[in-house]
């Protein structure tokens, strides 16, 4: 897979390798693309932010334009390229009055 399989601000169902080489299947949220790598949100799991390379992704199953009312939304900075140079996950906690959290 390269990034032109993908889009930002998507909803995506794929199959990838995890880093001990296994396939598992996945549900994400797509937030940045970048040449080698894109920044994601398991939206089936931790919810954690990732660094996914498209060269672990196998099959792409699903892919669907996420709504506005649903967009995650994550600072600007978190997503810029430098922050992710050295690291493979994040986490990150957003609040808003507004949504009852």
């Amino acid at each position: 897979m390269d990034r032109s399989n993908f889009e930002e601000n998507t909803r995506i169902t794929v199959t990838y390798k995890d880093r001990h080489g296994k396939l598992r299947p996945g549900n994400f949220y797509v937030y940045k693309l970048f040449d080698d790598f894109m920044i994601v949100r398991a939206t089936d799991n931790d919810g954690l932010l990732r660094k996914m390379p498209y060269g672990d992704i196998v099959k792409l199953v699903k892919s669907k334009p996420a709504d506005r009312a649903s967009l995650f939304y994550v600072p600007d900075e978190l997503l810029e390229e430098k922050m992710w140079q050295d690291r493979e996950t994040m986490y990150h906690y957003s609040s808003a009055p507004g949504r009852g959290k």
